[in-house]
């Protein structure tokens, strides 16, 4: 079933110690906390799948991806006090971070390039 009118926003964090099973777990468990914050309509905590072709990247440790009713929504869940506290217990555990943020390519205000 097709997802509309929502702004997407998925999150991949690098370790800064990859194989450490306890800042992998430490940084599931801040994730958990940070669904929490009320404007978050929907989120998956994931990690790669193990699949294995050319344009799959998996050297990532974790995934977090979320669904919001509205950008706006997505802005105030930036400053959200869950968030920022997440930022600030968490951030030290990751070496990179990056994020995609998308919205529905029907909605009528969706960019065009």
């Amino acid at each position: 079933m097709p997802l509309s009118n929502i702004f997407v926003h998925h999150v991949f964090f690098w370790l800064r110690n990859p194989g450490s099973a306890t800042d992998r777990a430490a940084l599931i468990a801040g994730l958990k906390k940070l669904s929490k914050a009320a404007m978050i309509k929907q989120f998956h905590i994931g990690e790669a799948a193990g699949t294995n072709r050319e344009v799959i990247e998996t050297s990532y440790a974790v995934s977090w991806l979320l669904f919001f009713d509205t950008p706006a929504d997505q802005d105030l869940y930036q400053t959200d006090p869950i968030h920022l506290l997440f930022v600030k217990e968490c951030s030290p555990l990751w070496s990179k971070v990056v994020v995609y943020d998308s919205v529905d390519a029907n909605a009528p205000n969706a960019p065009i390039t």
